[in-house]
């Protein structure tokens, strides 16, 4: 971006040292996505993040997508710095040990369905009364309140009534989703958000506890730009659009001379002579007509069609270099085996070597936002289930022989050994 600044690069935050958000406890009563990828970036940064699991499986993501010796490799990061609870929510001693974890908790992050808290005495109303300077982040597919409130709310749900699908794939087929779970993390960025704005109120001085409520929809709704008014005021809907940026141009991906695909963003006027220039159209890049971006828009497919015309009689190589000559935002659609390779992801520290418990090395993402001072880091993968059970519990007051009593009662579970000899599935 032109004119932009950066922060003095540091070497991500080793093992021990002290995050931002060290002395920040933070319980985790959710599964699968939302909840547990907020809760995730609160643990990369020094949170304490204490995750309650069901005994016996545990959470769902445990065994989602590609396994490793019966374990997801997903598991293994979005786990990451947290501690792992077995605990029974629906057994009445399983809720009292959570109401003794909350008392000396920061933030509680959840994404069960509105209202299954209440039934288990674990509502808002109930733990603010242990502890009245607790944020309770609320993660829901519609809300804690309306009309839609108890209906069961996926990512996928959230993007198709967020507006987001609507307006994504080719104009000619149906609509499309993105390859990931996009309304998921969607919410878990503004759960963050509205937990650290939570937090600030409290320990700034002025006031107490909160709830943070999340929906997976409104979340996905926030990201979708002039949506509304374009439609209040201009009755016009915007739809699937392909490859390019609707009312932006010229913003698109183009063809090169082996088939592969360049992304070219050229949508600021003086960026725009300068790709003109650079494809041998000068006509194009002098023309009145095109000197500011709502007449582009009105020529979008003249323009397609010139950029197009010059990148299909190049390589890939060749477009890229011509375009970064010319300084006009540019790149290629990276696949993972590009990521992983590439020397500006390597440079950022954004893909960090790892291992397993196992002691499997593997290569996982690296820490995002980068701080220069108190940068976040990666101290453990995803733990055992039940792996840290018996010494919370020990720190909550629990003698040894009440935990073997509540193990042995199915209220809670211990550690269970890793399935290392468990056959990878898909």
């Amino acid at each position: 971006m032109e004119g932009s600044t950066s922060i003095p690069h540091e070497e991500p935050r080793e093992a021990g040292q002290q995050g931002p958000l060290a002395g920040i406890r933070v319980i985790e009563l959710g599964n699968l996505i939302a909840a547990p990828f907020a809760a995730r970036l609160m643990a990369e940064f020094g949170a304490e993040v204490i995750k309650v699991e069901a005994p016996g499986e545990g959470d769902p993501i445990r065994k989602w997508r590609k396994l490793h010796k019966g374990t997801s490799l997903w598991w293994y990061l979005q786990s990451r710095n947290k501690k792992s609870i077995a605990i029974n929510l629906r057994a009445p001693e399983g809720q009292e040990i959570v109401r003794r974890l909350v008392r000396d908790a920061d933030v509680l992050i959840e994404n069960f369905r509105p209202g299954t808290l209440e039934r288990w005495g674990l509502g808002w109303n109930a733990l603010k009364q242990v502890n009245p300077n607790l944020v309770m982040v609320r993660i829901s597919g519609f809300g804690q309140d309306g009309p839609y409130r108890e209906r069961p709310g996926f990512g996928a749900v959230g993007e198709a009534m967020g507006g987001m699908r609507f307006t994504t794939g080719d104009p000619d087929r149906p609509p499309a989703r993105t390859g990931i779970s996009i309304g998921d993390s969607l919410a878990a960025l503004h759960a963050v958000m509205g937990a650290l704005m939570a937090l600030l109120h409290i320990k700034s001085g002025r006031g107490t506890g909160q709830v943070v409520d999340v929906s997976l929809f409104e979340s996905v709704f926030n990201m979708m730009e002039s949506l509304v008014p374009e439609y209040d005021l201009l009755g016009y809907v915007r739809e699937r659009s392909g490859g390019s940026l609707p009312g932006i141009a010229p913003s698109n991906s183009y063809a090169t001379a082996e088939g592969s695909y360049v992304i070219v963003a050229g949508n600021g006027d003086a960026i725009f002579r300068r790709l003109m220039a650079a494809i041998g159209r000068d006509d194009l890049a002098s023309d009145p007509r095109l000197a500011s971006n709502d007449g582009r828009v009105a020529h979008v497919e003249e323009i397609d069609g010139a950029i197009s015309d010059w990148t299909r009689r190049h390589s890939i190589e060749e477009v890229t270099a011509a375009l970064d000559r010319a300084e006009v935002p540019n790149g290629r659609i990276y696949s993972v085996a590009d990521i992983v390779r590439d020397e500006q992801y390597l440079s950022r520290d954004m893909i960090l070597p790892s291992q397993l418990p196992d002691g499997t090395e593997v290569k996982m993402p690296g820490i995002v936002p980068k701080l220069s001072q108190t940068p976040g880091g990666v101290s453990w993968p995803g733990p055992r289930l039940g792996e840290h059970t018996a010494a919370l519990m020990a720190g909550l007051g629990y003698a040894p022989g009440e935990i073997d009593a509540l193990v042995a009662s199915g209220v809670v579970a211990r550690a269970q050994e890793r399935a290392d000899k468990a056959e990878d599935v898909e």
